[in-house]
């Protein structure tokens, strides 16, 4: 990891080129933070059997509004955005109907 103190340039550009990274550094750090500690939460509901469809719809939310932000502000690729949105309803769907069989939960569309 680069270290931002130790490198101190001689030329204005750079010395603003230095502070500016560091700063995005600072703010990608903090969204991505955001990001982990939704789907850690996330997660947790998703292994615990007591919880409620609203619970989970509503941490759903959460997560795609960070994700939404993140990618907007180019911390995340808007693709990765997307996948990880997709995965988590996936995972949601299945955990709040599971009396639909399995292929249609995994998205198997073989014929019968």
């Amino acid at each position: 990891m680069l270290s931002y103190q130790s490198f101190m340039p001689n030329i204005m550009s750079a010395k603003k080129a230095l502070r500016q990274s560091a700063k995005r550094h600072e703010q990608n750090q903090s969204w991505k933070k955001k990001i982990k500690a939704v789907t850690k939460n996330l997660d947790q509901l998703l292994q615990t059997n007591s919880s409620t469809v609203d619970i989970l719809k509503k941490e759903e939310s959460a997560l795609q509004k960070v994700l939404d932000k993140a990618a907007n502000k180019n911390v995340i690729h808007k693709n990765k955005a997307d996948r990880l949105k997709a995965r988590y309803a996936k995972r949601i769907t299945a955990k709040t109907n599971p009396s639909q069989d399995a292929g249609a939960a995994t998205g198997d569309k073989s014929r019968a």
